[in-house]
């Protein structure tokens, strides 16, 4: 029998990121009990990735703190649109991850800047309302891969990823280099998907990895 070996990165969004946006404009926290929040989805809420925020506000609303919104499966062609209705609504606090329109939501940003907005987002944080948080876990993608590297039978390892964008690049890089650190001769195999959600799709994928040798996945 053959045992198949899955490294999964995730970002483990909770509340504390909530709680850094209500920070970022103190007036928004103090000015009346519940803060109205909006969150943008541009996949499902059960998306791993969008899960954790989605959950966390969740929480924060059954705990009475917030009022909560949100949007999921929004395309990036309605994507500034839906924050420009959340804010126009009186949100006044936005949520979502903005890697593919990252332009369109920072002139949103601009356009309301008694708003505050925390994005999933390749670029910097932009005064004095845009606020940035992405999943910064490439040392622990380098220790998975020199796990990896140590672990594979066949030097053979199979790479599932998303878009071939920096943030996906520079974990995928970490990891290989990791297993390269403790096995020379490991090769890897990498597809992307180009989804963030598309579960079929990776598991074609995963498969046809495996069908040609691979005994250890990362995803």
């Amino acid at each position: 029998m053959t045992t198949r070996r899955i490294f999964t990165g995730r970002l483990l969004c909770t509340s504390m990121a909530l709680s850094a946006a209500m920070a970022m404009a103190p007036s928004l926290a103090f000015a009346q009990s519940k803060l109205k929040v909006a969150a943008i989805y541009t996949v499902p809420f059960e998306q791993q990735w969008v899960s954790r925020i989605h959950k966390a506000l969740k929480a924060a609303e059954a705990r009475g703190e917030i009022e909560y919104k949100a949007s999921e499966n929004v395309s990036n062609a309605d994507y500034e649109r839906v924050m420009r209705e959340y804010a126009t609504g009186g949100n006044q606090l936005i949520l979502g991850e903005v890697f593919g329109v990252e332009a369109a939501a920072r002139k949103v940003a601009k356009d309301f800047p008694k708003t505050s907005f925390l994005m999933g987002s390749s670029g910097k944080p932009q005064a004095p309302n845009f606020s940035v948080f992405d999943n910064y876990i490439q040392e622990p993608a380098y220790l998975s891969g020199m796990i990896a590297g140590g672990m594979t039978k066949t030097n053979k390892i199979g790479m599932v990823g998303g878009f071939p964008i920096p943030e996906v690049n520079r974990l995928m890089h970490a990891f290989m280099a990791g297993a390269k650190e403790t096995n020379p001769k490991v090769e890897f195999t990498v597809t992307f998907i180009n989804s963030w959600f598309d579960p079929p799709k990776a598991k074609e994928a995963t498969f046809a990895m495996i069908d040609k040798g691979a005994d250890v996945l990362y995803a």
